[in-house]
């Protein structure tokens, strides 16, 4: 028998002693075994109820998804999926939200759940995550980017049109009627910023859109005004003197010919109105 080398019989020592290494490695790892299997459609349909009661949206949420993958065709499916819509909302996941909503309107249109989901649509546009932070930093939200108020309005709207007997659509119309007065808010500010910019047939533009399409909102008054600014700086007389007698038969009186545009700001937060 051929003597091994001093290097070989090194070689083959650290052979061994790696192997037994990785043998001593993977036997001490842990497999981790999912104490739901075999579990029934209920019964991970009812643990995940008490795990949203406890406010536990992670485990919730795990066993939602379950309930779903491993039974997509029950009725605990369904229901798994709107409530995976709510738990995403409440853990501030609007778009994984969204997404739950999207899908259940798509596999199950006929749901008599349909008009929860559409409320909660609303919702999630109506109150995002940053919304809370408004009573700190005293924000109106007219100021935001509208729309996320927009998709909030469509979906309240279809609600209350399709389901105007829902147990939600006495709700949906009250948070549709603030929307329409905040989303008015923004265009008017719109028009603001255009004016003191000196796009005056911008500034005419956006606040005309608060006349044509939001009537009878309280925050006309402050377009038509900026209306009458700008036609009087691009030296439109005529239409100027038209918006003056506007203002005059349906704001008489008002405080804007004494005060201008310098007004208290009035802070509308969702927040704190729902």
């Amino acid at each position: 028998m051929t003597q091994l080398s001093y290097t070989q019989r090194i070689g083959r020592a650290l052979s061994i002693t790696c192997a037994c290494l990785l043998l001593a490695a993977c036997g001490s790892v842990k497999t981790t075994v999912d104490p739901t299997i075999g579990w029934t459609a209920e019964r991970l349909y009812q643990d995940g109820k008490a795990e949203m009661a406890a406010g536990n949206w992670k485990q919730a949420r795990t066993r939602l998804e379950a309930v779903e993958a491993r039974y997509p065709f029950g009725i605990y499916a369904q229901q798994a999926l709107i409530d995976q819509a709510y738990i995403n909302w409440k853990d501030d996941e609007p778009e994984q939200a969204l997404g739950a909503i999207d899908r259940f309107q798509k596999q199950y249109p006929n749901h008599p759940g349909s008009d929860y989901m559409l409320y909660l649509k609303g919702l999630i546009s109506f109150t995002p995550p940053s919304a809370s932070l408004m009573k700190f930093t005293m924000q109106d939200p007219s100021e935001r980017d509208p729309k996320g108020l927009s998709e909030s309005y469509d979906a309240f709207m279809q609600l209350i049109e399709q389901y105007p007997e829902s147990r939600y659509a006495n709700d949906a119309r009250l948070r549709a009627s603030w929307l329409v007065n905040t989303i008015a808010q923004n265009e008017a500010h719109v028009a603001e910023y255009y004016y003191t910019r000196h796009a005056y047939v911008a500034a005419i533009n956006r606040a005309q859109r608060v006349i044509t399409d939001f009537q009878g909102v309280p925050i006309a008054e402050r377009a038509l005004y900026i209306m009458y600014l700008s036609y009087d700086k691009l030296g439109k007389n005529d239409l100027r003197d038209d918006t003056k007698r506007v203002m005059d038969q349906n704001y008489p009186n008002s405080s804007y010919f004494t005060n201008g545009l310098a007004e208290k700001k009035n802070y509308w937060n969702p927040i704190n109105w729902f």
